[in-house]
């Protein structure tokens, strides 16, 4: 792309401009807060649905493709607050409450949502679980995890068949089970919708407070089996209020408040992306929220590329791997790019780092659609904290977790060479449950929650410009020469340089003399070598492996040092394993563990004669 001067402008962000109180140390410790103060937030997030619904009782809020007609199908929030306060009651008949949670196996659904809803109504934290847990795993160790942490006394699936493993591995659970249809002596979820709601739904919802639990939701087990993370009412509506301090509509002329967004998400409710993020944040704004079937996959993604040709999103955060294959469709579809384009305020992205590649090519369509650039932003965060930085103005450069959220207060501590990440305010966690153990090792003795991540200043004179993630400081190594490997970094950019020929990479050589890399190969592209190679698997894998040392070979010309140069490879033909940890339900590799379940694979990129699958430069 140009020089930023000689390009169009940006769409401008209906938000504030940073404002941040940055106090250093004399141990190097840096404090970041910003002098915004948090905004309007709802008193409960089912408070929310209330106040949403009395005002557009007729609005659309959540909408859903039929899969047997193919249709869109859609509830009002009326119909929607009606539905909630039925299954709150049935809940509540079922002995659901604040020590009795109800759990939720299966993915993204209007009755999902309803079931979620309708647990927080009479204080009954939702436990949405990570669906791979139940429809991935071959032992189930982690879904029968989940379930002893929290006790469940209602377990919720759209469909029985697929879970019935699952729920029969949980052995005399004595659970009511829910299903859609009532099937295999379920309860029917369609039946439950005519329960007679009476005052003690009320009575129950009037006893929600900021401590009151709202949700269990689960780390993603990528050191160990996932923890019980304790989201309270007051930790998602704090997040609310936090973005809402940095509303300033009146930098977007264009943008007008009366006009309901309309939110396209994938995104899964276990996660604070999809549920405390996105869905709480459109729940509170009034939008129309349109529940994407598809998935940043190759089977998947031409659902959520229908999907966007019908929606014309205002908004629309997804991940890295998800803009890329937008971006590829969008260069070949000029129907997708205007409609991609035609509402469009913003793009998000999070869980992984946006190569300069790809933000060109984005902004390259949005000024093809629109004639202007389009903001792209970004919120850094995790499940025990929720969001704590966002990118909320418009930039020149990727990179950039942003600054902390109104209401948050940033801890940058000199740890190992780089600034180690810590947060305290409302919106973190209390504690995990029942851990107390593992509460006192991550939080510091001023009650900061310690992430483990690193970050540096874009210029240490002006804290304005926001923060960039350092890696993370766990993962870092050094070599034998004494060189730190910053893995945070190193990783993703490796993987965006050898795009799309990988999905994700283990960077290995603690103390050793270099780097060595291990690839795992994207299912699409080894697909399409398969075809070109007539179906001869070894043939292909020989292909893929000479492309990608070219590519390799071109990343390793533009690093000048020995701590970004890989000097030898392999392809792993084993995908990760989310039952020995290698990756997390949200697809993050964990490095270590993948390491120590492929010792033997490591061992062979470091002895002094490798085999013939090792690639060496």
């Amino acid at each position: 792309m140009p020089d930023a001067a000689s390009l169009p402008p940006f769409r401008p962000l209906a938000q504030k401009l940073p404002d941040i109180e940055c106090i250093r140390k004399p141990d190097g410790t840096v404090y970041l807060k910003q002098r915004h103060a948090p905004g309007d937030r709802p008193r409960t997030i089912p408070h929310a649905l209330a106040t949403r619904a009395a005002e557009h009782p007729d609005r659309d809020w959540l909408k859903q493709r039929n899969p047997e007609t193919d249709q869109w199908e859609a509830i009002t929030y009326g119909e929607g607050l009606r539905r909630t306060r039925a299954l709150a009651q049935a809940f509540l008949d079922m002995g659901a409450g604040p020590e009795s949670p109800v759990m939720i196996l299966s993915g993204n659904s209007i009755e999902t949502a309803m079931v979620m809803m309708a647990a927080m109504t009479v204080g009954a934290p939702a436990a949405p679980i990570s669906v791979p847990y139940s429809l991935m795993s071959t032992d189930f160790a982690k879904l029968k995890h989940c379930f002893n942490a929290v006790k469940p006394k209602v377990l919720f699936a759209a469909q029985l068949p697929p879970f019935e493993p699952a729920i029969a591995a949980l052995g005399d659970h004595g659970c009511t089970v829910i299903t859609a249809d009532g099937a295999n002596g379920a309860v029917s979820y369609q039946g439950l919708l005519d329960t007679k709601v009476s005052p003690a739904v009320d009575a129950a919802m009037d006893t929600l407070t900021d401590d009151s639990i709202g949700k269990y939701l689960f780390t993603s087990g990528s050191t160990g089996m996932p923890k019980p993370v304790p989201t309270t009412q007051g930790a998602m509506c704090s997040m609310i209020g936090g973005v809402e301090g940095l509303r300033d509509d009146a930098r977007d002329p264009e943008y007008d408040p009366s006009v309901p967004d309309n939110v396209l998400d994938w995104l899964p409710w276990n996660h604070i992306s999809g549920s405390n993020v996105n869905f709480n944040g459109a729940l509170w704004t009034g939008a129309t929220f349109w529940i994407d079937g598809g998935k940043p996959t190759a089977a998947l993604f031409g659902e959520t590329i229908r999907n966007v040709l019908d929606c014309k999103p205002s908004t629309f955060g997804t991940a890295p791997i998800a803009l890329a294959m937008l971006a590829e469709a969008m260069e070949e579809n000029d129907e997708l790019i205007h409609a991609f384009f035609a509402n469009m305020r913003s793009i998000g992205y999070g869980g992984a780092t946006l190569s300069d590649d790809l933000y060109d090519r984005i902004q390259n369509l949005a000024i093809k659609a629109t004639g202007r650039r389009i903001p792209i932003i970004t919120m850094y965060g995790a499940t025990d904290t929720q969001g704590i930085t966002v990118v909320h103005w418009e930039v020149e450069r990727v990179g950039l977790i942003g600054l902390p959220i109104p209401g948050l207060t940033l801890k940058l501590v000199p740890t190992m060479g780089k600034l180690e990440v810590r947060v305290k305010g409302e919106t973190v966690m209390p504690g995990y449950l029942n851990l107390p153990e593992k509460n006192a090792e991550v939080f510091d003795e001023e009650g900061y929650y310690c992430l483990g991540d690193a970050a540096k200043f874009v210029d240490e004179d002006d804290p304005n410009q926001g923060i960039i993630f350092d890696g993370r400081v766990g993962e870092d190594f050094k070599l034998s020469s004494g060189t730190w490997v910053s893995v945070g970094v190193l990783r993703p950019d490796l993987v965006a340089a050898c795009s799309p020929l990988v999905f994700d990479a283990v960077i290995c050589g603690q103390d050793k003399n270099f780097i060595g890399a291990m690839f795992w190969p994207s299912p699409a592209a080894f697909e399409e070598y398969v075809k070109t190679a007539g179906g001869d698997q070894m043939a292909a894998f020989i292909q893929l492996n000479k492309d990608l040392a070219a590519k390799v070979a071109a990343f390793n010309a533009a690093e000048p040092g020995s701590s970004r140069r890989i000097k030898r490879f392999l392809v792993m033909t084993e995908p990760p394993s989310i039952d020995k940890g290698e990756i997390t339900d949200k697809g993050y590799v964990n490095q270590r563990m993948t390491q120590d379940c492929r010792a033997d694979l490591v061992a062979s990129l470091f002895v002094e004669s490798p085999p013939p699958n090792v690639v060496q430069f």
